[in-house]
């Protein structure tokens, strides 16, 4: 398992507050993500950055805007394509898969 690399202290939000965490799936393995997170958060954390590539070029993408405004973060999440990540809460045992 990745090591998980959370902001734990923030110079204007402070201290975040503790939370539980949950486990779901990433391209079949099981991480572990603090609850609350986005999954697009949740990888990151796990040090993941490209959650595809591109169909003309194959270039990587990962998260670009955070906001759900472009598609460069978007994945299959519980068998529904084109996803996005950003503005997806993890879940208990939800499957996220990518074609990296």
């Amino acid at each position: 398992m990745k090591e998980v690399r959370h902001i734990t202290e923030h110079p204007v939000l402070g201290t975040l507050p503790e939370a539980g965490t949950v486990t779901f799936y990433y391209n079949g393995e099981p991480v572990t993500a603090r609850e609350g997170d986005t999954v697009a958060a949740a990888l990151t954390a796990l040090g993941i950055r490209v959650f595809r590539h591109t169909r003309k070029r194959g270039e990587p993408r990962g998260v670009f805007c955070g906001i759900g405004h472009c598609n460069d973060c978007v994945m299959t999440v519980n068998g529904v394509p084109r996803v996005r990540t950003c503005l997806t809460a993890v879940e208990e045992g939800m499957v996220v898969e990518s074609d990296t």
